[in-house]
């Protein structure tokens, strides 16, 4: 007798979306570096040694973390229990020491940031109760995305969010700081109210609007969790505030650096970089204004010439800028871009700061927001092909290289091509804009996810990034027959034969689900209301991609 030939799977998982190497890749480094014993930073290392810069841990984990969410949000929404580790580690390294004790010396104050100061004030290492929105900011946005996608209520408890500020050699003895989303979101909306609702200042002394987009977020998300109302009136009231110190907008087009609280002036921008950064999270709640002010913003910084886009040095861009209102020249032309080089040549103005902005990394995550696929797409193929991608236990990252243009003995210099990559751009915002999607934040602002629906959903459970395996697909398509999960996974070490896991697939409707894997038809199980929805999977998983659908019998 012949063998009895297998039914055909009614899914064809190909239809699905599936994540790239590279985004696979990405997520893979994100689970790499949060998964290091504390006090360990491996290719994390910034420009500045006390993290007081732009590249500073706290940038490297808070995007990680947003990198993350978009990802399983609108692209893997069935694997719970891949994200939720991942995340939980993040915020984990978020709140080591090592990320926040800067803010003791930084609370000094200094003539930097406040240009009157004659003496430095008396520090406190409490990182959350006054100032400090460049780290208390991210942290709740951290926590409250946490809470919104998983339904877990661990940070809200009284007391979850712990500091404990300990130096081995200075000090009158140990301090603990101890906070919950709602005090750390209380102490925020305090400094905005004695800031007259500009913003809280990051640095003392500097209000910045990119830094104050990320709480807003948190606080929407604790909105709709909570049934409260603080979005609706908070906002009126921060763009009253900006109206009232000449707008957010400034003649250039780019929103202002910074407001100096002491000396009530307005700093305005000289690049792209914080108005970018702003834009891709500003998208949220204002996105008619990110959108139609995108040219203007775009102009010169970003050039796009015989097909390929390419990000200048905030020098080139300025002068194309000005070639292009005072003598009329096309922004995307070869000719102008040459001519704005020579100026900048010419002109050789030494830096103004002893570090370089991460442009490209706030620039990435702008294009990706607005869905500005032309452009995001030649700018990563162009760092792709010159900033050294490096593959490290399947995880990809961009090698930090400081400088930003080659030194005038090099021929490349007369190119002034980009050359620059920190550790903000390389490990976490190239990655967020391969996972991020068009509007990807301004659709998670629009609608949250609420706890009804996290507590609906099918997901899966029983798997994670440290069982060695990546996760390409994870949806569950309601649509499909009778509803269908469809996932999709592999090794990422070719070297190792296979490695079993145990995914458990919760949440299933009662009724007959038919299980297949590698296209190969398993077994038919009968999933009762006793039974929680719930169907059992052991699976060898090898270097070889496998498909696994669940589909329920219609």
């Amino acid at each position: 007798m012949g063998s009895i030939a297998s039914p055909p799977c009614p899914i064809t998982p190909s239809s699905y979306p599936s994540l790239t190497r590279e985004q696979a890749g990405h997520l893979r480094h994100f689970h790499n570096l949060a998964a290091q014993l504390d006090g360990s930073w491996h290719h994390m290392g910034s420009q500045e040694p006390l993290q007081e810069f732009l590249d500073a841990y706290r940038y490297q984990l808070a995007t990680m973390a947003y990198a993350a969410g978009v990802s399983h949000y609108h692209r893997q929404p069935l694997l719970r229990s891949v994200y939720k580790p991942l995340m939980r580690r993040l915020i984990h390294k978020m709140l080591c020491r090592d990320v926040w004790a800067y803010w003791f010396n930084t609370s000094l104050g200094g003539v930097r940031t406040d240009p009157s100061r004659t003496s430095l004030r008396t520090p406190w290492a409490d990182p959350i109760v006054r100032e400090n929105i460049m780290y208390s900011g991210h942290l709740l946005l951290m926590v409250s995305l946490y809470a919104m996608l998983f339904d877990d209520d661990e940070f809200e408890k009284e007391g979850s969010i712990v500091f404990k500020w300990d130096p081995l050699f200075f000090g009158l003895g140990p301090e603990t700081f101890t906070y919950d989303t709602a005090s750390l979101e209380k102490a925020i909306l305090k400094e905005m109210e004695r800031n007259r609702y500009v913003g809280v200042c990051c640095e003392p002394n500097m209000v910045f609007v990119v830094c104050n987009q990320f709480p807003m977020i948190a606080m929407r998300y604790n909105d709709v969790r909570h049934s409260t109302t603080t979005i609706p009136a908070l906002l009126p009231k921060y763009k009253d505030a900006w109206k009232a110190k000449g707008g957010m907008v400034r003649s250039n087009g780019l929103f202002p650096d910074a407001w100096l609280e002491v000396q009530d002036h307005v700093l305005s921008a000289s690049d792209p970089g914080w108005t970018a950064w702003a834009s891709a999270f500003m998208n949220t709640w204002n996105s008619s204004l990110i959108r139609e002010l995108y040219p203007k913003k775009a102009e010169g910084y970003l050039t796009t010439i015989d097909g390929e886009t390419r990000l200048h040095p905030p020098a080139v861009g300025n002068a194309i800028r000005a070639l292009v209102a005072e003598e009329g020249l096309s922004a995307n032309s070869e000719a102008t871009l040459a001519k704005a080089r020579d100026i900048v040549r010419k002109e050789n103005v030494p830096p103004g700061f002893p570090y370089t902005k991460p442009l490209l990394a706030y620039i990435v995550m702008w294009l990706s927001e607005l869905g500005r696929e032309v452009e995001l797409t030649s700018l990563l193929a162009y760092t792709d092909a010159h900033l050294d991608p490096t593959w490290e236990k399947g995880g990809l990252y961009y090698p930090r290289h400081d400088i930003i243009i080659p030194g005038s003995d090099s021929a490349d210099d007369m190119e002034m091509e980009w050359t620059h990559m920190d550790p903000f751009a390389g490990n976490a915002a190239i990655a967020y804009s391969r996972l991020n999607v068009e509007d990807g934040q301004k659709k998670m602002w629009e609608h949250p996810w609420t706890s009804s629906e996290v507590g609906e959903r099918v997901w899966v459970d029983g798997v994670s990034l440290a069982d060695g395996v990546d996760f390409l697909r994870g949806v569950y398509d309601p649509d499909a027959d009778g509803g269908a999960v469809v996932m999709s996974m592999k090794c990422w070490d070719e070297k190792v034969k296979s490695v079993r896991i145990k995914p458990v697939v919760k949440g299933l409707g009662t009724g007959k689900w038919s299980i297949w894997v590698g296209g190969e038809f398993l077994r038919t199980e009968e999933v009762g209301k006793e039974g929680k929805g719930v169907v059992e999977l052991d699976l060898e998983v090898s270097a070889e991609v496998v498909d696994v659908v669940v589909v329920r019998e219609a």
